[in-house]
């Protein structure tokens, strides 16, 4: 059981740290005109919705879920 948890705390601990923004993405993958702008609307809705989805999960309404929303959704994109 322990072997499990100490797997699973591992697992979200490395996958935050590779995170990468969308601008810093777009970058990477050295996109230019209308590529990058496809792409960073895509991320930036794939962003909103997983920010949208741990709002929901937060149980965060009002105030709270749009102050939430607003920096879930510049951190992820990079702004």
């Amino acid at each position: 059981m322990k072997t499990i948890i100490l797997a699973a705390a591992l697992s979200l601990m490395t996958s935050g740290a590779f995170a990468a923004t969308c601008k810093e993405d777009t970058a990477a993958k050295k996109l230019a005109g209308a590529a990058a702008t496809s792409h960073m609307k895509k991320c930036q809705s794939d962003a909103t919705a997983k920010c949208e989805a741990d709002s929901k999960e937060k149980k965060l309404a009002g105030a709270a879920k749009t102050s939430h929303m607003k920096k879930c959704v510049a951190d992820a994109v990079g702004t």
